[in-house]
């Protein structure tokens, strides 16, 4: 698969998924495709851990309320370390972005299938610092994101996207011609 049919192809999934073990390779590979992505003044302020073991995956669906990626066989949760860059200026949020686009899209061209979980983990109820917990994240680092991983058990449904002219222009606002 080609990028930008990876692009094209990637999308949020949130159905149920086949108890089918994702290779640890497979993993790694997903993981190096994050690290890979560029980063504010160089700073790589992403960082992951990959969880595939059922028990830690069990202690993590547990604090997950309400619940998502339930039947996902592996997830890969994403840290962030909020460190100033150029000008005092914190790049943390682009650069775990990039880490997840590129990950989403390796997933995708790995035959697999994924969604982007942040705001229902980081919300008031602070999931995340939960999760974080389980996983014995250190003191100065955020978990900001899960990923699902896993081969969909259903068929996927593409989201309607708005047309191109509604959203692109040419040499200023509004103008397709």
């Amino acid at each position: 698969m080609n990028v930008t049919d990876a692009i094209n192809r990637r999308h949020s999934y949130r159905g149920k998924y086949i108890q089918e073990p994702v290779p640890r390779e497979d993993l790694v590979t997903i993981m190096e495709a994050g690290l890979a992505a560029p980063s504010g003044c160089n700073k790589q302020t992403t960082s992951m851990i990959s969880v595939d073991d059922p028990e830690v995956l069990a202690k993590i669906r547990a604090v997950i309320d309400p619940p998502v990626a339930e039947t996902a066989p592996a997830m890969i949760c994403v840290l962030t370390q909020r460190i100033c860059a150029y000008r005092d200026k914190c790049y943390a949020v682009q650069d775990y972005s990039a880490a997840l686009e590129n990950m989403l899209l390796t997933i995708v061209d790995l035959g697999y299938q994924s969604c982007w979980f942040e705001g229902h983990i980081t919300d008031e109820d602070r999931i995340c610092d939960r999760i974080a917990e389980i996983l014995d994240v250190p003191e100065g680092y955020d978990l900001v994101c899960i990923l699902p991983v896993g081969k969909a058990a259903g068929e996927p449904v593409l989201p309607k996207k708005k047309e191109f002219t509604e959203r692109a222009w040419f040499n200023r606002f509004g103008n397709n011609g």
